[in-house]
């Protein structure tokens, strides 16, 4: 099953909602940058909020991307997505181990203390960005502290990846649910009833749960209104000529010293670990063009 975003809303308006089902996204990452099993549920959770969070923005041009600076061994997360909920994503340290806590994966740990970042990008003079603390370093209640406090939408966040005995993905997604500004008292006391009853966003994707089963738990007492579903996965934007502009940018005196050791130079893109090669031919044409 190919993954997708679910957007809705319920009680009349007062909630907009979406769900996913990222395993095929979250697995495609994981290939890509062989990470291990506690990076995997790093970068799996915030590509799955990169996602939804990029569904929400409105023209084809709209970038997000979210950047997760802490002190824990992972050393730090960045993902980017489009409008169209297209998502790239990659942990500085892929190959990070530690012991699980309380039986599930250490992804707090893995994180540590620091900070998130929100930036949209919207084709205005200057992108949005806003930066909160870390409060807990899972992803999922980060996201939540970042939403009330830096965009003021009370929201809940729930973010879950689940690795098999071989290490690949069994299964990952997650919700985003959203009160707007009129929503009533009412409203809100049933919304706050039905997420306590949803203790693990994770168990549900485990017994098969899709996108629309997991908003009906949280909303179907609250007239759960499907507005559109969206196809969601891995996608990266890298070619050689775009890596080349990276290449350039480290100078004409680098790019020369290259040149004259005579060597082939590898140059891997951060987002999807492809290894671009170019030949001192190569680096020859590109100083020319660079002049």
């Amino acid at each position: 099953m190919k993954d997708y975003i679910v957007r809705a809303t319920a009680a009349e308006g007062q909630v907009r909602a979406f769900a996913a089902t990222t395993r095929e996204l979250v697995e495609t990452a994981r290939k890509h940058h062989n990470t291990s099993p506690v990076a995997t549920a790093a970068l799996g959770r915030l590509m799955t909020a990169g996602a939804m969070m990029g569904s929400m923005m409105k023209n084809d041009s709209d970038m997000l991307t979210l950047q997760i600076r802490s002190g824990g061994p992972l050393g730090g997360i960045t993902v980017t997505a489009d409008s169209h909920a297209n998502v790239k994503g990659y942990v500085l340290n892929p190959d990070v181990m530690l012991p699980p806590k309380n039986g599930k994966l250490d992804v707090g740990g893995a994180v540590g203390v620091g900070l998130l970042q929100v930036i949209k990008d919207m084709g205005l003079k200057e992108p949005y960005s806003g930066q909160t603390v870390l409060v807990s370093s899972e992803i999922a209640e980060d996201l939540t502290y970042y939403f009330a406090n830096s965009e003021q939408i009370p929201s809940s966040v729930g973010l879950g990846v689940r690795m098999e005995k071989n290490n690949t993905v069994k299964c990952a997604g997650g919700f985003i649910i959203q009160l707007m500004p009129f929503a009533d008292e009412k409203t809100i006391s049933q919304l706050e009833e039905n997420l306590k009853k949803v203790t693990s966003v994770t168990a549900l994707l485990e017994k098969g749960y899709s996108p629309e089963q997991l908003l009906e738990v949280l909303l179907g007492n609250l007239e759960l209104e499907i507005t559109d579903t969206i196809e969601t996965g891995f996608y990266c934007n890298c070619s050689k000529e775009r890596v080349e502009k990276a290449i350039v940018s480290i100078g004409k005196k680098d790019i020369q010293e290259m040149i004259e050791e005579g060597k082939d130079i590898e140059v891997k893109c951060h987002f999807c670990n492809t290894a671009y090669n170019y030949t001192v031919e190569d680096l020859k044409r590109i100083i020319k063009r660079s002049r």
